[in-house]
């Protein structure tokens, strides 16, 4: 029985994560830098060292790297200026409200960057416990975020319904014991996934309802929603 949803963030409720390569691509073009869309899908749902020491390794110099980084972020901040929730998220959101649903949001993200967004959206009002790598010792793909998120919930972790767009957050999500459902973003739909329940192309394409019922009577397996155009 689904007692609760737990959001990601990036990438899951606003696509960032699409941005972010955009932007890395932009600026490291204009060094002659090719920027393989697989490096960048390997950082996404956790932290950023990876990337980093990428970028080190192909410029041979740190300083050049934080010039890099602190273009990237610039360029980023101007995309993102009109920012939108991906297709579906407020309705899922309306939705398990509707059905007495608790609602938490789990992302390896900080709060601030979390909050910001959340307000420029309207959406804070949903979420009753955040958690975030303010709050804990390891981002995903370990499993702590979801753990605090369950525990601060107040249910089990089988009685809740993960929500990820990445194979970092996939892995915490089962890790924790919570059902995943993985909803891909253009940067991660070629991920190769191994552990979820179900999987769509957008929170558009299948309402809350049907999707927990599916879950219910078919119990956790690997399950791909067809969607048609």
């Amino acid at each position: 029985m689904i007692k609760a949803v737990v959001f990601d963030f990036d990438g899951l409720i606003i696509d960032t994560e699409t941005t972010w390569f955009d932007s890395y691509y932009e600026v490291l073009s204009s060094y002659n830098i090719e920027f393989p869309l697989d490096v960048f899908s390997r950082c996404i749902g956790t932290h950023g060292s990876e990337l980093q020491l990428h970028l080190e390794a192909l410029t041979g110099n740190a300083e050049t790297t934080r010039v890099i980084e602190t273009s990237v972020l610039e360029l980023h901040k101007t995309k993102m200026l009109s920012v939108e929730a991906r297709e579906g998220v407020r309705d899922y959101l309306e939705a398990a409200r509707r059905l007495g649903l608790r609602i938490g949001l789990a992302s390896s993200s900080n709060r601030l960057w979390i909050d910001n967004f959340l307000a420029v959206l309207g959406l804070n009002e949903y979420f009753e416990v955040i958690k975030s790598s303010d709050d804990v010792a390891h981002v995903k793909p370990d499993p702590e975020l979801y753990v605090q998120a369950v525990e601060a919930l107040g249910i089990e972790p089988f009685e809740a319904l993960a929500f990820e767009d990445s194979v970092n957050g996939s892995k915490a999500a089962k890790a924790a014991g919570l059902y995943c459902v993985i909803v891909p973003n253009p940067v991660t739909e070629k991920l190769a996934f191994e552990n979820y329940d179900m999987r769509i192309q957008s929170m558009g394409d299948l309402p809350l309802e049907a999707l927990i019922q599916q879950l219910n009577v078919d119990g956790p397996k690997n399950y791909e929603q067809e969607t048609t155009a």
